[in-house]
């Protein structure tokens, strides 16, 4: 997965402090047929939401709610999936990722829940900006025409976060409003 060497040592050591970002892959889960056949991939990484199965183990055909991941432990917990101790507490059961199939998917993230057609339905959607001639053409050289290019770059990038900086402004001032009536109403 990212080491090249084939010594078990080394092997051992990279699968123990594997960054995050790659532990994350790592905690996958198989899909149920019908998913498959939707999303196209036979596993994919589990995410907090996904509803599993518990394929092996004293709980096999148990289903839930992923509640929490621990990437560090390489834990999976699952919603009402608990223990009870002996002063009554319930503690929630640690499963590994390959025990588990997801049976539904958290649909919030709409990148995770298609072939990718979602990707090519908005860059359809969008207007296409009008071609530019080569440099030849307009009669300017090379160099001006970059030059353009890095005007109309940066003029873009200062819109967009005008518009970010605007949309932050004005979602503070409708709590404040809601907090004003809620302390009207109180008193």
């Amino acid at each position: 997965m990212g080491v090249k060497s084939s010594k078990p040592k080394k092997q051992r050591k990279f699968f123990h402090k594997m960054p995050l970002h790659k532990r994350q892959k790592s905690i996958a889960g198989t899909l149920s047929k019908a998913l498959r056949k939707s999303i196209g991939k036979r596993a994919m990484p589990l995410r907090k939401g996904d509803k599993t199965k518990v394929m092996r183990g004293q709980n096999k055909g148990f289903e839930g709610k992923i509640s929490r991941i621990d990437y560090v432990k390489r834990q999976v917990f699952l919603e009402k999936l608990v223990r009870k101790k002996s002063d009554g507490t319930e503690k929630q059961l640690p499963l590994h990722a390959s025990n588990l199939m997801i049976v539904d998917i958290d649909k919030s993230d709409a990148r995770r829940t298609s072939k990718g057609k979602v990707a090519k339905e908005t860059k359809a959607k969008e207007p296409q900006k009008e071609k530019k001639k080569p440099a030849a053409e307009t009669g300017k050289g090379k160099k001006e025409a970059a030059k353009e290019k890095k005007v109309e770059g940066k003029e873009a990038k200062q819109q967009e976060t005008k518009e970010k900086t605007e949309e932050k402004k004005e979602k503070p001032k409708a709590k404040k409003s809601e907090k004003e009536k809620v302390k009207k109403d109180g008193k």
